[in-house]
């Protein structure tokens, strides 16, 4: 829905903009004898009140299955394009949200990752208004042979009520993944972000109390405008010291229209590049640890592909661990128990438990 009409400077061709708020139709569109209108593909995305409802029954060459229950973002921050290019959030009907459920089941999916631009929004927009967790406990408590992931969730989205669902509801994998984006205070302000470290740091303490063993993922990104060797170190020895799994570093990049863009102190690509590196290397030791913290454990795995070696398959514990193990082709897409044995390398080896 951002620059439309640069698209069309791309080719002398004739080309036929469908917007966001119009995917639902893009089918018809495309299969349509008519001359394309731009104006009636693009339309105004800030206006959007409804979610397009996407029916989906595969995805081709995958196990796990991907539930969107909701669009658009209404926080705004100041380094995001997302706002102005997917509209305000909108969510699907708990009956849709549902329905879609009961269609991933029927077609043999065993995992579903519960996922939206801003999921943690999910129904206040809707009439009644609802939120995520009434969601998720209506999901469980129909008892599909299903098992729920959910994506990101903002770090005020985490809440006490959410964790103790997720510790009684073996339906909900203990993984969450939560953005930071900054460790660093005064950054955290001009990125408009809603939280600062120290809320940070109890958010991941709580989700460790509540769910010892889960994954606990974050996004990080360096060198926002202002971004001094002082806040980047703030950053850097949060994550050092909180008990996180692994995480995402991205270095920040101008989107044009947004307020960061135009901010003083533009932080220089080889220092930026600098310390990408440095935090891509403490996310390895992260994980690595992580990992290892899980030898002797037996989890749930979802069964995914075979890899190249005999009678060797690989799938994703429940706490999001990548694990290659020994067993027959006849087990994939389904859900066994593993003992984590050892870790060679960067690869998580284990045993199916008989």
């Amino acid at each position: 829905q951002v620059a439309s009409l640069d698209v069309l400077d791309l080719s002398e061709d004739s080309i036929c903009i469908v917007g966001n708020g119009f995917k639902d139709k893009l089918v018809d569109i495309a299969t349509s004898g008519s001359r394309c209108d731009l104006e009636m593909h693009m339309g105004d995305i800030t206006r959007k009140k409804e979610i397009c409802e996407l029916p989906v029954h595969r995805f081709e060459g995958r196990t796990r299955a991907y539930l969107k229950i909701q669009d658009g973002c209404n926080r705004f921050c100041t380094y995001c394009i997302v706002p102005y290019a997917r509209g305000r959030s909108r969510s699907l009907a708990p009956e849709k949200v549902l329905e879609q459920a009961r269609v991933f089941a029927n077609e043999g999916y065993k995992e579903l990752v519960v996922t939206g631009i801003h999921a943690g929004a999910y129904g206040h927009d809707l009439e009644p208004a609802t939120e995520l967790l009434p969601l998720l406990k209506m999901l469980v408590g129909e008892q599909l042979p299903l098992r729920y992931r959910l994506s990101s969730l903002e770090p005020t989205e985490i809440t006490k009520e959410l964790l103790e669902f997720m510790r009684n509801s073996p339906a909900i994998m203990p993984h969450l993944h939560i953005p930071l984006q900054s460790g660093d205070d005064t950054v955290l302000r001009k990125m408009n972000r809603k939280y600062d470290r120290d809320f940070f740091a109890g958010v991941i303490a709580a989700c460790k109390q509540y769910l010892p063993g889960a994954a606990v993922g974050v996004d990080v990104l360096v060198g926002f405008p202002g971004e001094d060797e002082s806040a980047f170190r703030q950053t850097a020895n949060l994550l050092f010291e909180l008990p996180i799994s692994y995480f995402h570093v991205f270095p920040y990049s101008k989107r044009a229209g947004t307020l960061a863009a135009a901010m003083p102190d533009q932080i220089p690509g080889p220092v930026k590049d600098q310390r990408v590196r440095e935090l891509r290397s403490l996310d390895s030791r992260k994980r690595q640890q992580f990992y290892a913290d899980q030898v002797g454990t037996i989890r749930k795995v979802l069964v995914e592909s075979r890899k190249t070696k005999p009678y060797r398959l690989k799938g994703f514990t429940d706490n999001y661990i990548p694990v290659y193990f020994k067993g027959q082709d006849s087990l994939i897409n389904t859900v066994v128990d593993v003992v984590i044995e050892r870790i060679e390398g960067d690869k998580v080896h284990g045993a199916l438990v008989k």
